[in-house]
């Protein structure tokens, strides 16, 4: 099976550098800052951006639909809510899980730009993305 498994990602996965570039940051309504590091056909089972969030800001809640998502936090400190678990503060090194249409949000609860990279997969697609009304 890990053969099998190893050939579909060798088929479908060609190599490739993608360098940082912060000139192609776009801000999103969700209340956040995006900056698309690795989204296209050759890598289509993974989605790399890096997310910053402005000091005092919540993201609007929202959710996923058929997408993992993973929240891997960089720097800052931030306040993450995420499906049923209660509010837990985030900070560099912590990774968060969001399984397919769990609802999520974070704040910014420090003194400087909240950052951290969101791995998708499979690749994000804004068809996927679902906001929720306020809780």
């Amino acid at each position: 099976d890990t053969l099998k498994i190893n050939n579909i990602w060798s088929k479908s996965v060609k190599e490739a550098i993608h360098k940082f570039d912060p000139s192609t940051e776009f801000f999103i309504p969700e209340g956040c800052y995006i900056t698309e590091q690795s989204n296209d056909a050759n890598d289509p089972e993974l989605s790399i951006a890096q997310a910053r969030v402005k000091v005092g800001v919540t993201t609007q809640w929202h959710r996923l639909k058929d997408t993992v998502e993973r929240y891997v936090m960089i720097s800052g400190k931030g306040r993450m809510e995420v499906g049923d678990l209660p509010p837990q503060e985030v900070t560099a090194g912590d990774v968060v899980i969001i399984p397919p249409m769990c609802r999520q949000r974070i704040t910014n609860i420090g003194d400087e730009d909240l950052i951290f990279l969101a791995l998708c997969s499979p690749g994000f697609r804004d068809e996927v993305y679902e906001f929720i009304e306020d809780e």
